[in-house]
């Protein structure tokens, strides 16, 4: 990537958010290390089975592999609280469609640690039998926590599933991002199945309202921080 576009910042980067420092972890997930607090948005569990359910063949094998990689996040930053940000599960049934194994897995990160699920669009109500409990949104200090961004100072949001894409080496890399402002931002969707929406899309424009704001993008081996007017 051309040096005048991106700034590599390495395996994760501090992201100011309304005046509070946070870790934007190249898996996606966000950490509040003065809170030993870990976020992360749109698990998006058996999005694949949903499919399967209208026909779509899927591998099945999106719930073990967004839990394994919230579980590796999990043992790497040992949080003292997990926030999930809203859409954990792709529909309303999707909570009964977990196998034993990936319940059993999240029983096992949840033990010891206070959990809050968000309700989201498409799990807007989420059963008390999932360990934790379920909020519409969560206020810490000057920083709010929910699923559907507002534009509002001190949000922290997630439900449009970021990604940028930019030139580097004469072709074209689109990936997940966090998108900031230094006021809000957007997280980028964790799980496994998620598609994702352009950063320069208006719906991005309606919550910044300037083309100021920056793209932290996830890449292989690092995050790079990316003006949005950058991004195509």
């Amino acid at each position: 990537m051309t040096e005048n576009v991106v700034r590599a910042v390495g395996t994760q980067g501090d992201l100011e958010i309304a005046g509070v420092s946070f870790v934007a972890d190249l898996s996606g997930a966000l950490f509040w290390e003065e809170e030993s607090l870990l976020v992360v948005s749109d698990l998006h569990l058996e999005k694949g089975s949903s499919f399967a359910a209208r026909g779509v063949l899927l591998p099945p094998y999106d719930t073990v592999a967004t839990l394994g990689r919230l579980a590796a996040v999990i043992a790497r930053r040992d949080p003292r609280a997990v926030i999930a940000l809203g859409d954990s599960f792709h529909d309303r049934d999707a909570h009964r469609r977990l196998s034993a194994p990936d319940r059993e897995a999240l029983t096992a990160m949840q033990a010891r640690r206070d959990w809050i699920w968000i309700s989201g669009n498409h799990d807007p109500a989420l059963p008390p039998d999932l360990g934790g409990i379920v909020a519409s949104e969560v206020a810490i200090g000057n920083i709010v926590f929910r699923h559907e961004p507002t534009g509002a100072a001190g949000e922290i949001a997630g439900h449009l599933h970021p990604k940028a894409r930019v030139a580097t080496r004469g072709r074209s890399m689109e990936r997940r991002c966090f998108a900031s402002d230094g006021e809000r931002a957007v997280m980028p969707a964790f799980g496994a199945y998620t598609g994702g929406l352009s950063i320069r899309d208006e719906a991005f424009s309606k919550i910044f309202r300037t083309p100021g704001f920056m793209a932290h993008v996830l890449g292989d081996r690092r995050l790079h921080a990316i003006a949005a007017s950058r991004c195509y």
